[in-house]
């Protein structure tokens, strides 16, 4: 994340990673606001007091369940990058490729980050940098990229990465809506042909 140093983490003991477990499955799927400690406490098989004693508040709890989501994210996407062949247009469709792989196994409801925004607009939620910055952390993903596509002076590129951004999140919230199938396919089919542009010109 990109404001990771300002962030307070916890230290994981078994009792605090088996509630992380249970927080994590509830809030994505009812939502943050819905979900009550005594839930988490319940569905883990913890007392309350140990869900305070380890994470302070319900705020803390998110905190963490949004940034170990986004830690495994990005070990997962960099597992595909590091596998995928060095051509700018191959690694810019492997975001998309782990992307939907991802949602296949990890993302019914659509993007955790996304959902949680619609709960937590307020700047001043400790929850909110790590929404924000794994986000900025896709855009500045996508512009490196697409500064590595030759032919792009630094405006285009800067104007592509933006664009792939932008098919990469809209396709992430098709995907929980479910108004049409495989988004992310059709999104990273829109960025091929959009980098074939690019070459062309």
């Amino acid at each position: 994340m990109g404001t990771s140093e300002e962030l307070r983490r916890i230290t994981m003991t078994p009792a605090a990673r088996r509630a992380l477990a249970a927080a994590g499955r509830l809030f994505y799927d009812r939502g943050i606001h819905a979900v009550g400690v005594d839930l988490i406490a319940a569905e883990a098989g913890v007392t309350k007091k140990t869900l305070y004693d380890r994470f302070g508040s319900k705020e803390q709890i998110v905190v963490e369940y949004l940034a170990d989501r986004d830690e495994r994210w990005r070990a997962f996407l960099a597992e595909r990058l590091d596998a995928a062949p060095s051509a700018p247009r191959a690694r810019i469709r492997a975001v998309f490729d782990a992307s939907r792989a991802w949602m296949s196994d990890n993302g019914s409801k659509g993007c955790s980050m996304v959902n949680a925004h619609a709960e937590i607009s307020d700047p001043a939620h400790p929850a909110h940098a790590v929404i924000t910055g794994q986000k900025q952390w896709m855009l500045d993903l996508f512009t490196r990229l697409a500064r590595d596509v030759e032919g792009l002076g630094p405006d285009a590129a800067d104007r592509l990465g933006r664009t792939l951004m932008l098919l990469h999140e809209g396709a992430l919230v098709a995907h929980g809506l479910k108004v049409f199938p495989d988004p992310v396919a059709h999104a990273r089919d829109e960025a091929e042909a959009l980098l074939a542009e690019a070459a062309e010109r």
